[in-house]
């Protein structure tokens, strides 16, 4: 542990083996458990970090007025790590980062920009928003120059692909998209992120049925995976108060399949629910699909018919996400 840190405010002696224990414990950050257990705000323990550091501190007011430097750290780079390189008005370059508990990310820094810099501490949550900013002027530029491949609206489709997800190299990303790939290839109507306690909880709708599937542990990576998300529906990360939705494409086996993102507040953080539409594969099942091949009882199908002949009124289908309702009516 850098010994800066014993240098905190309000972090009595043994409070850092403290934090190292309850970072174990729950899988997150030793920076997330001192935060908690330091008792300040974000913004006060950010100032705290900054004096026992000896970095300067940048709120997001002033991240926005700096220029980013992605000629040389790359904006995917950049958002696996959670930094950013950037330019000041005079021309000075700023290395900016949320966890100065980890030297290797200096380290790493320097060798990749290979230029002087001053380093400057931030939250996170405002570096990802940043960044987030910054990939909507991208894809906008790219649909002005015709460099995206996926329309004029500059839409991005990610591949997924076993291949794909052995080469990413983020845990959170290969967590994220192995999990787009399971549930594709279990025909899911949807997918539930939910946070807990422990972690965050992974669950398919197959077949109108909720799914517990798999758990994985750690707050800061449950955190982590509904950022990515964010990101990838381009919603707004730093916004976790209200609820928000969006929509992104992803392309597996030659097929692009389009997903719907709602994003939940919760007691334990915020939850996701992507609603898969598969429309190719929707096509296909209901080519030569009748009501008599649905499994309605024979009153009930009598009865449906009677009511869909009728010349005026509303016939309504209800019922659960996954349960049928749309293969119902195009029958």
């Amino acid at each position: 542990m850098n010994a800066p840190a014993t240098r905190l405010l309000r972090i009595q002696p043994g409070r850092l083996q403290q934090a190292r224990e309850l970072a174990g414990k729950e899988g997150g950050s030793v920076l997330a458990a001192l935060e908690r257990l330091a008792g300040l705000d974000e913004a006060a323990f950010l100032a705290e970090l900054g004096r026992a550091f000896a970095y300067a501190t940048m709120a997001m007011d002033q991240l926005r007025e700096l220029q980013p430097a992605f000629d040389l750290l790359p904006f995917n780079q950049a958002l696996e790590r959670e930094c950013a390189a950037c330019r000041d008005a005079d021309g000075r370059l700023w290395f900016v980062f949320a966890d100065p508990l980890r030297p290797e990310l200096l380290e790493w820094a320097e060798r990749r920009l290979n230029a002087a810099f001053t380093p400057a501490l931030a939250r996170r949550d405002d570096i990802l928003a940043w960044l987030h900013r910054l990939e909507g002027d991208l894809r906008a530029m790219d649909g002005v120059l015709g460099e995206t491949p996926s329309g004029a609206r500059g839409e991005k489709v990610e591949e997924i692909s076993l291949k794909a997800i052995g080469e990413d190299a983020s845990p959170v990303v290969k967590l994220v998209h192995s999990t787009l790939y399971d549930a594709l290839s279990a025909g899911a109507s949807d997918i539930h992120l939910e946070n807990d306690t422990q972690g965050i909880v992974i669950k398919y709708r197959i077949d109108g049925v909720l799914n517990l599937i798999a758990q994985s542990p750690g707050r800061e990576m449950a955190e982590q995976v509904i950022s990515r998300i964010k990101v990838m529906a381009e919603l707004d990360i730093a916004e976790r108060r209200v609820p928000q939705d969006g929509r992104f494409k992803v392309q597996m086996r030659g097929r692009e399949i389009d997903l719907r993102v709602s994003i939940m507040p919760g007691v334990f953080g915020e939850d996701a629910v992507l609603r898969i539409l598969d429309r190719q594969q929707l096509a296909d099942e209901l080519k030569g699909i009748t009501l008599d091949r649905l499994g309605f009882a024979g009153a009930d199908l009598a009865l449906i018919r009677k009511l869909s002949r009728e010349p005026y009124g509303m016939f309504l289908v209800t019922g659960p996400t996954g349960s049928g309702k749309t293969t119902t009516l195009y029958a």
